[in-house]
């Protein structure tokens, strides 16, 4: 087993949704000196700093300190903090072992590793696989970049026959990179723009994706979407070194589920491809997604009021992922959208809102005022207003709705600046509809 007593570890950047946590306990229970360090202050971090207030931690907060860098053994990088780094580069300079968590803990383990990455499907799709694992009783796991999961604290559970599921975002795939390692079972979902706020291009993006099947061998698998041919999935199959698999949402449009939208199917599609791969049964397969109730802030069905619906898809970061949510419903919602920007193009995502919503309330953020402009000059009446107050922008929505209408949260853009997260922001949302129900 994986010995790090005595070792100098930084944990750099705690975060607040649980993973920096639950890694610095791992190493501090495994007998490492740790240090946390992190950009954001004790206020800021809130409930993921009081874990630690009574171990024997260091914790350098609201700054990086340049010593940090030099006199730990092992930075534990938080996947949010660009490869290009200051203090990554000091550490470099040091020769210091700069590690992520999913990269370095499979490192650890003989359990069949199970990667999902993609733009759009990534949770949903990896929740459904260990969802279909665990109900044909396999010995499996879920981490990587689902909230409040790490990996390396599982290497204790994990054994030969596991499986460890985990959906990675291009980021943590960075530390695929530099471990030179791939998972044994590879999926990439689809690709659309994103991230164009810290990539230089989308070729760069896709780079960072192509390290869930690049150091596979000859025994690898990897699976693509075959609905979506495009010059990306020609990369993937020609550079592929072992074997190609694709799925299709054509081949289970007779399964019964409760998730909403099209795009669904796809997800569906490929858990199911992949459990038929592992031995399980279409059958066993049919029954785990009939009863697989969603993924938190997906397109998630919160409640319906005066017979109005609300629908919870604050995961939706990007406009691909806004134009699939408006393209799930057959009739005009009442859209809430927009934010910060991802430096994403957005004429596509403002032409199927014109199509698809009967109004709009736009969230305060760069973006809001690009769509504002575009959409005023084809409809000067669609958007309500440019709303820094969530709770009126949703009440204001409510207070034109009428029985059977649907008030949808997709943003299609970044959380920051209004909220702490896309998490913060679904939570709110979830609130705020709580407080409307209340009051009836």
């Amino acid at each position: 087993m994986i010995n790090l007593k005595g070792k100098k570890v930084l944990i750099m950047g705690l975060g607040i949704i649980g993973k920096g946590l639950k890694d610095a306990l791992f190493f501090y229970d495994k007998g490492s000196i740790v240090t946390v360090t992190d950009l954001k202050t004790e206020s800021e971090l809130g409930t993921s700093i009081d874990e630690l207030k009574n171990k024997d931690i260091k914790l350098h907060l609201g700054k990086h300190i340049e010593s940090d860098f030099i006199e730990n053994d092992i930075i534990v990088r938080n996947p949010a903090i660009p490869d290009d780094s200051k203090f990554l580069q000091i550490a470099k300079r040091y020769n210091k072992k700069i590690i992520m968590d999913e990269s370095y803990a499979i490192t650890f383990t003989d359990a069949k590793v199970i990667g999902i990455t993609g733009t759009r499907g990534k949770t949903t799709t990896s929740t459904l696989i260990y969802e279909i694992l665990k109900y044909a009783k396999r010995d499996a796991y879920l981490s990587g970049n689902i909230r409040g999961t790490a990996t390396l604290p599982l290497i204790e559970k994990l054994r030969k026959n596991s499986y460890l599921v985990l959906e990675l975002s291009s980021w943590q795939l960075e530390g695929f990179r530099d471990e030179k390692i791939s998972p044994e079972y590879s999926i990439i979902t689809n690709i659309y723009s994103d991230h164009l706020n810290r990539y230089k291009s989308m070729d760069d993006y896709v780079l960072d994706k192509k390290y869930i099947y690049k150091f596979q061998d000859k025994n690898g698998i990897l699976f693509i979407n075959k609905d979506r041919q495009d010059k990306y999935f020609k990369q993937f199959k020609k550079e592929a070194s072992g074997r190609v698999i694709y799925f299709s949402k054509n081949d289970c449009r007779d399964y019964n589920t409760n998730l909403i939208g099209d795009h669904n199917l796809e997800n569906i599609a490929c858990a199911r491809k992949v459990a038929l791969e592992l031995g399980i049964s279409e059958e066993t397969i049919k029954k785990a997604i009939s009863n697989f109730k969603g993924i938190e802030f997906r397109l998630e069905n919160i409640t319906e009021i005066n017979g109005i619906s609300f629908i919870n898809d604050s995961a939706s970061t990007s406009p691909d992922a806004g134009i699939m949510a408006l393209n799930s419903f057959d009739k005009k919602v009442l859209f809430i959208c927009g934010g910060a920007t991802k430096n994403l193009p957005l004429d596509d995502f403002a032409e199927s809102i014109l199509k698809k919503a009967k109004k709009v309330a736009l969230l305060k953020g760069d973006d809001s005022l690009k769509l504002k402009k575009i959409l005023d000059k084809e409809n000067k009446d669609l958007v309500l207003d440019i709303y820094s107050d969530f709770e009126k922008a949703v009440y204001d929505l409510y207070k034109i709705a009428i029985k059977k209408d649907i008030i949808l949260l997709s943003p299609g853009c970044a959380s920051f600046g209004l909220f702490i997260n896309e998490f913060d922001r679904g939570n709110q949302f979830n609130k705020i509809v709580n407080k409307i129900k209340n009051e009836i």
